[in-house]
C-alpha cells in the first residue's frame, strides 16, 4: 500500500490533465523478447508469448491509413521486431508517409531469424531508439545481463555501417535509464545534454560509434522496477522522492497528452505506463476503449481527460521524462 503522505497526483496538478489532438500512436506489439531486463516495466521476456494477432493488425493498419493527423507510429514491446505484425505496421505507416520509431534492444539482431532487421530498418528509413542504459559495460551487465553490452556495441557498429547516426535520414537515438537504487539514495537522470556528451565521447573514442541523441528516462515504479522496489521496501520512499522533485513546468509537455498507447489486444490507454498498470481509457459509458471504437466513431480524439496515478510523478520530476527523453 502507498502511504497517505503521498499527495494524489491529480490533487497536485489542481486541474484536469486534458488530451490534445492525437499525433502519435504508440503500439505495444507484445511481450515476447529475447531479454528479461531487471528494470523492464513491461515484464517482457523469452517465456512470454502474448503478441498482436492478424485481426488487430488489420484494425491498426486501417487506423494508420485513415487518419492523416497521425504523424508518428511508435513500435514497442517486448522486442517489437519479434512480435507479430511488426513489418505489416511498418510498411503501412511508411507507405502513408508517417515516421516510424522502433524501440530496439539491439541484441535481437543476433537472434536467428532476425538478422535481416538492421537492413530492413535502413531500407524503410525507420528511426531506431535503442536501449543502452549506460555507456559502461559493468552497469549494463547488472541491468540487462552478461554479454548484452558486447552485442549492443556490435549492433551499433553494424547500424553505423548502414549509415545510422551518420546520414540525416537514418536516425539512431540511445536511451539511458538510471541504475535501480539499493537503498534510500535516489537520483534522477543526469542533465540530458551533459550525459549525451559523455556517451558520445566515450563511444566514439572506444568503439568509433556515432548516434544522434541520448534520451534520458526516469525509472517508474511499474513492472519489474515496482517489484524490485517493493522487495527492498523502497517503493513508498521512491514515490515520495519523485513527488518532492515534481516540476509543474513539465506538465504541458507530457507525452500522454497527444498520444494513444495501444496494446496487443487492441485496447487504448493514455500512455504505456497506464497500459502496464491496466488503467485503460474508457468510453463515456465506462467501457474500455478499443481500436474498433475509434474506427466506428471515425475519430481519434475521443478521450477528454488523461487518467493519472502516483507514478505520474516519475514523468514530472526534475526535467521530466517521456519516451522522447527529458521534457524540458
Amino acid at each position: 500500500m502507498i502511504q497517505t503522505t503521498l499527495t494524489p497526483f491529480a490533487q497536485k496538478l489542481g486541474f484536469p490533465l486534458t488530451k490534445q489532438p492525437i499525433t502519435i500512436l504508440q503500439i505495444n506489439l507484445g511481450k515476447r523478447c529475447n531479454l528479461a531486463c531487471n528494470h523492464c516495466h513491461v515484464e517482457a521476456g523469452p517465456k512470454r508469448s502474448e503478441e498482436l494477432n492478424l485481426d488487430i493488425s488489420f484494425q491498426l493498419i486501417e487506423l494508420i491509413e485513415r487518419f492523416p493527423q497521425i504523424q508518428t507510429v511508435d513500435l514497442t514491446g517486448g522486442a517489437p521486431e519479434m512480435n507479430y505484425g511488426f513489418k505489416l505496421l511498418v510498411e503501412a505507416a511508411r507507405t502513408t508517409g508517417k515516421q516510424v520509431i522502433v524501440r530496439s534492444n539491439l541484441t535481437i539482431y543476433f537472434v536467428p531469424g532476425y538478422e535481416d532487421i538492421p537492413e530492413y530498418c535502413a531500407n524503410h528509413q525507420l528511426r531506431i531508439v535503442a536501449s543502452l542504459p549506460c555507456y559502461l559495460e559493468n552497469n549494463v551487465a547488472q541491468m540487462r545481463g552478461k554479454g548484452v553490452y558486447q552485442d549492443s556495441i556490435q549492433a551499433l557498429q553494424w547500424l553505423n555501417r548502414l549509415g545510422y547516426g551518420r546520414t540525416p535520414e537514418l536516425i539512431l537515438d540511445l536511451v539511458y535509464n538510471p541504475a535501480l537504487p539499493t537503498a534510500e539514495k535516489f537520483t534522477l537522470p543526469s542533465e540530458q545534454s551533459k550525459l549525451e556528451r559523455a556517451y558520445k565521447e566515450y563511444l566514439k573514442q572506444q568503439f568509433d560509434i556515432d548516434f544522434n541523441q541520448l534520451l534520458t528516462i526516469t525509472n517508474l515504479p511499474i513492472g519489474r522496477t515496482k517489484s524490485y522496489l517493493q522487495q527492498k521496501k523502497l517503493e513508498n520512499s521512491y514515490l515520495e522522492f519523485l513527488e518532492f522533485n515534481y516540476n509543474p513546468e513539465t506538465v504541458s509537455h507530457l507525452m500522454c497528452r497527444n498520444q494513444l498507447s495501444i496494446d496487443y489486444q487492441g485496447y487504448i490507454y493514455d500512455c504505456d505506463f497506464n497500459q502496464m498498470e491496466n488503467i485503460p481509457a474508457r468510453t463515456t459509458s465506462g467501457k474500455p476503449l478499443m481500436v474498433s471504437d475509434l474506427l466506428a466513431a471515425n475519430n481519434l480524439d475521443l478521450i477528454e481527460t488523461v487518467q493519472t496515478a502516483s507514478y505520474c510523478y516519475g514523468c514530472t520530476a526534475g526535467c521530466g521524462s517521456s519516451c522522447g527523453g527529458a521534457l524540458i
